[in-house]
């Protein structure tokens, strides 16, 4: 039975809302919509109930306490508040930041802010495959340094860090460690203490859970970290993020975290299963083809392949069936090549070939095996247009 049509495939940029998360979510729009900084009335005491309760799934997915958790906005803000709150907290112990050059545009951008205000900051390089050399960053390591941030799965090419090394490194240091774990959370099993994580960013709209709610996990003891907010006003989140909390979105953000951590386990191995066929499917009846990032480290439901001979927006409009992306979705409006990609050594013509595919929970087999027709379809009728492709084919996989 032929799909229906279009198909997402970009469950790296988003995900649908569960409607299990939506279910749960629906009551504190209408019928329960206190303000759970009221406590003096039962609308307020039902807010506050609702958020401590998903405070506690949140908590739960991750291994920490709940009192650990600091709602935000999203990702970016909470990657904000973690690097430049520390920065400011612990500025008269020292000024020097260590990051990666794949991180996240909210993690480089912070970091590239800092620099203005006389902060220095290491970027490591990666390998070809995407990982950072432990060695590097053990190198890097002054007495100057107060904050390692490094993510646990890359947006773009879902690459896993050695995050529980890094951890390691850290500790032995005594310097805090921040993981942005957007891509991670809900989707592989994340500890933070077994991997000695101090920060942790995690998004909702990532987990099948809304958009425009976050956290920042905070460490409370061992060391327990201190953060300058970043917004101030009624001392909200322990004075960590002051605001009126979006209690509609963090129920379901609670939501969304208690079903990953249910069906985690089945749902992992389902998603890579059907990557895997999206690629095998790919690869082998398509030559110029070449994967991006690790393999063996890598996220279930990430694939990132270039298209010798093809432009990487020809090849999406020749899909538009078919939602897919060339980039990460926070930058994918640039025409630049794809800095991730680049970082890996990945040449400029590669870069703009390539195509990111996101497999989701709502993702069926008819709908991989209909994408894979049309990917080969498409590329080899664009290859046909391209004299240079003959002269221009790299690698197979």
């Amino acid at each position: 039975m032929a799909p229906k049509l279009p198909i997402y495939l970009d469950n790296q940029a988003t995900t649908a809302v569960d409607p299990r998360v939506l279910d749960a979510m629906l009551p504190y729009f209408t019928q329960k919509f206190g303000n759970a900084a009221s406590r003096n009335h039962e609308f307020g005491w039902k807010a506050e109930e609702a958020v401590e309760n998903a405070r506690g799934h949140i908590a739960r997915l991750i291994r920490a306490n709940p009192r650990e958790i600091v709602f935000t906005s999203g990702a970016t803000e909470s990657d904000n508040l973690a690097i430049k709150g520390v920065a400011e907290a612990l500025r008269a112990k020292g000024n020097h930041i260590i990051t990666q050059v794949t991180e996240h545009k909210a993690v480089l951008d912070s970091c590239k802010r800092l620099e203005k205000y006389g902060y220095h900051v290491t970027y490591l390089p990666v390998s070809p495959e995407g990982l950072i050399d432990l060695a590097d960053l053990s190198r890097a390591i002054t007495p100057k340094t107060i904050l390692i941030s490094v993510m646990f799965a890359n947006n773009e090419i879902g690459v896993v860090q050695s995050v529980a090394e890094i951890g390691k490194i850290a500790k032995a240091h005594k310097i805090l460690f921040h993981c942005d774990a957007v891509q991670a959370v809900g989707k592989i099993p994340v500890d933070v203490h077994r991997d000695s994580i101090d920060l942790l960013s995690i998004s909702a709209h990532k987990m099948y859970g809304p958009k425009g709610i976050g956290a920042l996990y905070v460490r409370r003891k061992d060391p327990k970290v201190e953060l300058a907010p970043m917004i101030d006003g009624g001392g909200h989140e322990r004075g960590m993020r002051s605001g009126t909390l979006n209690v509609p979105g963090i129920v379901g953000f609670g939501k969304a975290c208690e079903l990953c951590q249910r069906e985690m386990p089945e749902e992992g191995p389902r998603l890579a299963r059907l990557r895997d066929k999206l690629k095998d499917s790919i690869v082998t009846r398509l030559d110029g083809t070449a994967l991006n990032g690790s393999l063996l480290h890598r996220l279930p439901n990430n694939l990132n392949l270039s298209f010798s001979g093809v432009e990487g927006e020809a090849l999406m409009m020749g899909i538009n069936d078919i939602a897919v992306s060339s980039g990460s979705a926070c930058t994918s409006a640039m025409i630049e090549p794809s800095y991730v990609l680049r970082a890996l050594g990945v040449s400029d013509e590669l870069s703009h070939s390539s195509i990111r595919f996101g497999v989701g929970r709502f993702n069926t087999e008819e709908e991989i095996d209909y994408a894979a027709d049309r990917v080969i379809e498409t590329v080899k009728r664009l290859r046909e247009l391209s004299p240079l492709f003959e002269s221009a084919k790299p690698r197979s996989l």
